[in-house]
């Protein structure tokens, strides 16, 4: 499938799993908006990378997924929005009643309210366009509990719910398409594609 002409923009691509999706959507022939919470030559140079690789557009933003205003600034700077990756994470295991405050703040506004942020933003974009992806990058403990990682599992819980309620929002507008990506057991990913 070629996506020339498609923009994408893909939080917490500077490396994992983010950088991976990035460059095979640079592989078929999208643009990419690379994005962290840093601000580095080597964050730059990335995108630099992927353009020259793959003969695409490719830049960075810098941008923390922590803060409503920087995830809506980050779509506003790239200017279009074709595909938006939610794929921004970070995790902390810690017993309940010893669970740091911050931490548990930080899980909730990265791995899911920046998801929020940024959809709220691109789907007007995708709208006017008349077609978008979106796809939230969720885990296995979006369906599952684990020991010790509450703030993530609920998260990721709140990241696949998410998907069900944006999918019935958009669905019936033309070309408009949402789904979430868990990992199963390690190597194989299971993909959740929406209903046509």
């Amino acid at each position: 499938m070629s996506l020339n002409g498609k923009t994408a923009i893909i939080t917490g691509s500077n490396s994992g799993i983010g950088l991976g999706i990035a460059r095979e959507l640079a592989r078929a022939g999208a643009d990419v908006v690379l994005n962290s919470f840093t601000d580095r030559a080597e964050d730059h140079a990335l995108a630099r990378d992927i353009a020259t690789e793959f003969g695409v557009t490719a830049r960075y933003i810098k941008a923390d997924m922590s803060k409503a205003d920087d995830c809506r600034a980050l779509i506003a700077q790239a200017g279009a929005c074709d595909i938006l990756i939610n794929n921004a994470g970070i995790q902390h295991v810690c017993p309940i009643d010893e669970f740091p405050t911050e931490k548990w703040d930080a899980i909730i506004a990265i791995n899911l309210t920046s998801a929020f942020h940024t959809t709220a933003m691109a789907l007007p974009m995708m709208r006017k366009a008349g077609w978008g992806r979106i796809v939230n990058i969720a885990s296995a403990h979006g369906l599952t509990a684990s020991p010790y990682k509450s703030a993530y599992v609920a998260a990721k819980h709140g990241i696949v719910v998410c998907v069900s309620c944006r999918h019935r929002s958009v669905s019936g507008v033309g070309g408009m398409g949402a789904g979430s990506v868990g990992s199963g057991p390690a190597p194989g990913i299971t993909v959740k594609p929406p209903r046509d």
